[in-house]
């Protein structure tokens, strides 16, 4: 089991890791490298355009996906995971 200094210094990394990936995709080649990525296609598209549209979704996606996942993993190294009998059910009280 990991202090809980190690564990919250580990999950902000985390999030700051991840967000700097969504500011790279979301700002930067959404936006930014835009004209220069629209000089390739994407099925028939210009890649800027579809970065901007669909691809920073998907990335969105994707993070919040890693996030999950590798908070979980954090969760349970920790000895913070979740359990029937920590975790409530829907409609009982809280």
């Amino acid at each position: 089991m990991t202090s809980r200094d190690d564990y919250w210094r580990a999950q902000k990394r985390r999030i700051v890791i991840l967000l700097a990936v969504w500011a790279v995709v979301g700002f930067g080649l959404s936006i930014l490298l835009a004209p220069q990525l629209n000089e390739v296609s994407f099925g028939g598209v210009p890649l800027g355009f579809w970065m901007a549209q669909q691809g920073a979704i998907f990335v969105f996606v994707a993070l919040v996906w890693i996030y999950a996942w590798t908070s979980d993993r954090a969760d349970r190294a920790a000895g913070l995971d979740e359990t029937p009998d920590t975790t409530t059910q829907s409609g009982e009280g809280h």
